[in-house]
């Protein structure tokens, strides 16, 4: 007789594993996974296989009893790297005795991997998302090969968010598997979607919990089915406080395994037992994981910065030894660790025991900021640690204000600061972040700072450094034309013949901008400023015994700069514009159609909401807005900035719910496509419908003029629209959209609060979600609003590396860098009904504003104009009907002449 062997799932490598009902859990290592592991990610991109392996043979020997491989990422070859590694993996017994988890977003390259692995492994995954008839066709092949199959709990609605949801998807993938293709049911495995819980969102309290719930339902009502996940994403929102986010995964595991959860996707080697984790952090997490207070993630944040690994018992907040020390030294403890509790009753105790108010801030707060400094300057505070002082100081100094108003009637002594800076960001501009930080910086260094905001006329700065008799100026801004506004204010300042030191500094400016076009115009010193950090030490020598010698060194760089440039130009030869138009990009018309929108003309997006755009956030620019130089997340691994990068992003992250939950923003949007063909070699007309005989408006771009590589063209962004000649139908998308409405309100909230901190993480995140706002857009227009690639499944890292197809170009920016083009996105999209203004300078207010085109053919790239020559120019101003001089001074940075 043939033995009766009992239902189980039987999947195996070079090993058989047997999944019964006594099976406990099995962990699937989630390390060789580029999206799992920044580690492994850069192993591949640098074909270090062989280093790559040991990732895997770590899972297995941390005890993974299956490895997931997945190496879907914009600039990698998947399907070749699929291949190889499971070659690799295939001659390595230690790691392929474990059964493999192909796991990719394109069948190709998951059925690349059925071709390659030994035993029987698990496809991960097949859904609904694209319909039964695909569905089926993916089951089919999967069971060809001999795999089990995960299957998601995504249908042609999405992915499934709530229990029923879940559950739903599940039974109908169950009743096609099995009774329509007679799959055994023992091999087909449910993924019900773990999302990310503790977020700030109400929307997402109930995510763990009702995948607990949709396991438990599987399990009871569709016999031998299993029920795995990617565990991981349920800490999501914790990312760099591995303490918590470590903490998360085992609460949640722990429920779940109780529920009837067979498998999941986890790191093996970071795994710990529930009863070991320390009950405050438990209950906390199991309030949240259950869902059982709607308090639940307020109260794990507050608790959360206790956790970050050894760190949890030296919180300066926490450990209060220091307020056994006298007021003095408790004062400067305040300033250096940034904490505001006490600062009230410590600075009360100071000024009863000292003469007077003044004495008070003269004595022990200026020896605490001194302290902050000399910590600041030799790289042993950070930028976000400083800010944090700042607010101490100024809320100090607030509470001393009625006494120190007195004490001056009394005494007429005034607070003698090391010097007095004016800082403006320059008229037509109005982005101030980067200005705000030098204020603080220099505030707690002991300067008096003069800070006029934005938009500042030339004539009002220096009636300001008039008036004040300030001892240097400093000129910020963002967008290019802000440049010719500061060669203006260096050119008014030598007339009136000022004597004071300038400074430089924004995004857009530069060395050697300031040597080339502002330094020749101005006699006493212009200075430029790279970054925040460096305005300290460049103003301490402004003031200092050195100041001239220092001065006269920078003259020397400057005209030496100059110089090198005169030569490199010389050297550096252009194409006439003729030529750069022959080698323009070509494109094959015939081969791709462009795709028509799912409407032509504009479509408002009011009220955006937030906790959609959360996602989309792309970290790494918010660290470096505070200067800590790294990666998100591998910057929290950092040795110099990771301590300091976690609390900021622990900070970041309670404000973000806040901003959220109290509805402080407001994110408007507006979205436009026309008919478009594109003329003359660089223009692109608009038209009024799909029947192409009237014009809207035309639409100008710039050309590549440098001479390129072998095989490479000179490309315009016109080239990526389908030329009128050509009888094609193209589109081209415009848009705009901010998450700046607000924001002023709350800023001067947190101003009357003295909290330069949260004025400043408040603008950054703003300006972070505005970012995410275009990004969520653009992956909206691509998949529904345009719908040229409707199939587009990318992770958030490869929508931040650009791995999808058309590009979304801004006006100002490199590949067309003329700001006044913008006129026409305000025209046609009237991006002002939504909130967005564009100043003379053609800078966006609020500054929390993305604006751009969108090109969706599959080989429109980005790129940068560089330089060009007046022949251009001319030709330019001509397609435009303006004035050379008034396009020379829009193009001021990139004019090769």
């Amino acid at each position: 007789k043939s033995p009766k062997i009992p239902i189980a799932c039987r999947l195996s490598g070079l090993e058989p594993l047997n999944i019964t009902p006594d099976s406990l859990f099995l962990n699937i290592g989630e390390r060789t996974n580029v999206t799992g592991s920044k580690k492994f990610l850069r192993l591949i991109k640098e074909e270090n296989f062989s280093e790559a392996l040991n990732v895997a043979r770590e899972q297995v020997e941390n005890g993974a009893q299956m490895i997931d491989v997945n190496f879907d990422e914009g600039l990698l070859d998947s399907q070749s790297s699929m291949h190889r590694f499971l070659n690799l993996i295939a001659s390595e017994p230690d790691i392929s005795r474990v059964p493999i988890v192909l796991d990719s977003s394109k069948w190709e390259v998951i059925e690349e991997g059925l071709k390659c692995i030994q035993g029987k492994g698990i496809v991960n995954s097949i859904s609904l998302k694209d319909g039964e008839e695909l569905f089926i066709r993916h089951a089919k092949l999967a069971r060809a090969y001999g795999a089990a199959v995960i299957v998601m709990a995504f249908d042609e609605k999405g992915q499934a968010d709530t229990f029923d949801r879940k559950f739903e998807i599940c039974k109908r993938a169950y009743t096609i598997l099995i009774d329509r293709l007679q799959i055994p049911p023992e091999d087909v495995i449910f993924d019900p979607n773990i999302f990310a819980i503790a977020t700030g969102i109400e929307e997402h309290n109930g995510y763990a919990l009702d995948y607990i719930k949709a396991v438990s339902e599987i399990k009871n009502k569709l016999p031998h089915a299993l029920v795995s996940g990617g565990v991981s994403n349920v800490s999501f929102s914790f990312r760099g406080n591995e303490q918590v986010r470590c903490a998360i995964n085992d609460v949640f595991l722990y429920h779940a395994i109780q529920n009837g959860m067979d498998m999941g996707i986890v790191n093996a080697g970071q795994l710990s037992i529930y009863d070991d984790i320390e009950v405050r952090l438990r209950d906390a997490v199991e309030d949240a994981v259950l869902n059982r207070t709607p308090k639940a993630t307020e109260n794990l944040l507050t608790i959360a910065d206790d956790f970050f690994g050894e760190s949890k018992a030296k919180g300066a907040k926490k450990d209060l030894k220091w307020r056994y020390w006298p007021v003095e030294k408790r004062l400067e403890h305040a300033l250096v660790h940034g904490v505001d509790e006490f600062v009230e009753d410590d600075v009360e105790e100071a000024r009863i025991n000292y003469p007077g108010a003044l004495e008070v801030i003269e004595g022990p707060l200026m020896d605490g900021l001194n302290t902050v400094g000399d910590l600041f300057g030799s790289g042993k505070m950070f930028l976000p640690q400083v800010v944090r002082s700042a607010r101490v100081m100024k809320k100090a100094v607030a509470y001393l204000e009625p006494f120190l108003l007195e004490q001056k009637k009394k005494s007429g002594r005034e607070i003698q600061a090391k010097g007095k800076v004016l800082l403006a960001t320059v008229k037509g501009d109005v982005h101030d972040i980067g200005k705000n930080i030098v204020d603080v910086i220099l505030s707690c260094n002991g300067y008096e700072v003069i800070n006029m905001g934005v938009m500042v006329p030339c004539n009002k700065i220096l009636e300001a450094a008039q008036e004040n008799k300030v001892d240097v100026i400093g000129l910020s801004g963002l967008i290019t034309p802000s440049l010719d506004e500061m060669v203006h204010v260096a050119k008014e300042m030598e007339r009136l013949k000022f004597k004071t030191p300038l400074l430089i500094g924004g995004a857009t400016t530069s060395k050697i901008h300031s040597a080339v076009k502002i330094d020749v115009h101005y006699t006493n010193g212009v200075v430029y400023v790279q970054d925040a950090s460096r305005s300290v030490g460049i103003v301490k020598q402004l003031m200092g015994r050195n100041r001239h010698s220092f001065l006269n060194s920078i003259k020397e760089e400057y005209e030496n700069l100059r110089v090198a440039r005169t030569s490199l130009m010389e050297k550096k030869k252009l194409l006439t514009f003729d030529e750069a138009r022959r080698n323009r990009f070509e494109i094959n018309w015939k081969i791709t159609s462009p795709v028509e929108p799912s409407f032509l003309g504009v479509k408002h997006l009011n009220n955006y909401p937030l906790e959609d755009l959360v996602s989309r956030i792309d970290w790494t620019p918010f660290f470096e807005a505070w200067s800590l130089e790294g990666a998100f997340p591998s910057i929290f691994e950092d040795k110099k900035f990771g301590p300091e990068a976690r609390k900021l992003f622990v900070d970041a992250q309670k404000l973000l719910a806040q901003i959220i939950r109290e509805k402080w923003l407001t994110a408007n949007g507006v979205v436009g496509f026309f008919p478009a063909n594109s003329v003359n070699d660089d223009d692109v007309e608009l038209y009024t419908d799909n029947q192409r005989r009237e014009v809207l408006e035309t639409v100008h771009f710039l050309r590549q003029q440098h001479i390129q590589p072998e095989h490479h063209k000179n490309c315009s962004l016109a080239d990526f629209i389908a030329p009128k000649e050509s009888g094609v139908a193209d589109y081209i998308g415009m848009f705009a959209v901010t998450s700046g409405i607000g924001l002023e309100k709350q800023v001067k909230a947190f101003e009357v609060d003295h909290d330069d901190f949260k004025v400043i993480l408040f603008k950054v995140l703003a300006d972070r979600l505005a970012e995410a706002f275009a990004e969520t857009l653009h992956e909206r227009v691509r998949k529904e609003l345009w719908g040229y690639v409707r199939e587009e499944n990318l992770s958030n890292e490869e929508l931040i590396e650009e791995a999808y197809r058309g590009i979304r170009p801004a006006p100002g920016y490199p590949a067309c860098p003329d700001h006044s083009e913008k006129k026409l996105i305000w025209e046609l999209n009237k991006p002002q009904k939504i909130g967005i203004e564009l100043t003379e300078s053609m800078a966006m207010y609020p500054a929390s504003s993305v604006s751009g085109y969108y090109f969706s053919h599959p080989s429109a790239h980005y790129f940068g104009i560089s330089k060009i020559q007046k022949d251009q120019v001319i030709d330019y101003a001509k397609r435009k009907n303006m004035q050379v001089e008034e396009v020379e001074r829009w193009l001021a940075s990139i004019l090769a002449y």
